[in-house]
């Protein structure tokens, strides 16, 4: 049965009280793995070029995001403590690792499996020491990687890893993708950012028909709108209906799908494409937008330098 990923995020408001409820309602609602983010804003950079407006069109003030994200910071003590709830309740424990800095202590932790955004997903550094230390590398690829993705593949051809198609809230689906993706590595799946309110677990469900052996989707158990990433998750009765439906067999998803999407081909897309420049300038920002600080230096999760 495909595994379904309950990704807290920043969802909790920086409350363990919170995080806790959520870790024990994603394993009622029947989600296999709870996911936090292992970032801390003391490893948020500040890039003069994102603080007022520029050609890019992205302004993020680096004071203002850091106040934002500093609530929600997970320290040392706050992952192992993550891990045993986990473990009490019995769901399995995952992060997504932002920088090479954490990477020593992180691994002294119980995780099954360990996540690597996709704006890393072409990182080489980062990727080779974490395959070198966990067990399983899940991998969110991202629309700028095409060309580079055989190399990441490459890197993890004696390793045991996952290839998650992902797309933005107002993205195209572009399932073909799912597909193509094979032929980097049998184990492929969806990390899920589409609009809830629009389409539900709609298009989570479509992935599901298409082959698709994991699905992430944004977890929460608040109000949408209490938090940035409230409106593409999904609360627990969505996600338990998400976790019935990955029960149910191939040929009966399909027909589901097929049903419910208003236009298939649109949906199936193509399985490559060239990004636009918007993409590019978002890549821009978020795949430097934490880094590793050595001495004086930052050093980002692409670059060769030793970090630890």
């Amino acid at each position: 049965m495909p595994k379904i990923i309950a990704e807290i995020c920043q969802n909790f408001k920086g409350d363990k009280k919170i995080l806790k409820e959520m870790i024990y309602q994603a394993k009622e609602a029947g989600a296999d793995i709870a996911k936090v983010q292992s970032y801390l804003a003391s490893e948020l950079t500040l890039r003069p070029e994102f603080e007022s407006d520029n050609p890019s069109g992205i302004v993020r003030p680096y004071q203002q995001e850091y106040d934002r994200l500093k609530p929600a910071d997970l320290n040392d003590e706050d992952m192992a403590w993550f891990v045993s709830e986990c473990k009490k309740v019995g769901i399995e424990p995952m992060t997504a690792i932002f920088t090479r800095a954490r990477i020593p202590y992180l691994a002294t932790l119980d995780w099954p499996a360990v996540k690597v955004i996709r704006f890393d997903c072409c990182s080489l550094p980062l990727i080779r020491e974490l395959k070198e230390r966990f067990k399983h590398l899940y991998i969110s690829t991202d629309v700028t990687c095409d060309q580079d993705l055989g190399k990441t593949a490459e890197l993890l051809k004696d390793s045991s890893f996952t290839f998650l198609h992902c797309i933005s809230p107002t993205a195209p689906w572009n399932m073909a993708r799912l597909d193509w993706l094979k032929q980097f590595t049998p184990s492929i799946g969806f990390s899920d950012h589409t609009i809830v309110a629009k389409d539900g677990i709609l298009a989570s469900v479509t992935a599901l028909a298409l082959g698709a052996d994991v699905i992430e989707r944004h977890f929460t158990i608040l109000d949408p709108n209490e938090t940035k990433d409230g409106p593409f998750s999904v609360n627990p009765k969505e996600l338990k209906d998400l976790v019935e439906f990955a029960k149910k067999p191939k040929e009966e998803l399909l027909e589901y799908a097929k049903k419910n999407v208003s236009d298939w081909q649109k949906v199936m897309g193509v399985p490559t494409w060239t990004p636009t420049q918007d993409e590019l300038n978002t890549k821009a920002y978020f795949a430097g937008r934490f880094a590793s600080k050595v001495g004086d230096k930052w050093i980002y999760n692409w670059q060769a330098e030793k970090v630890f």
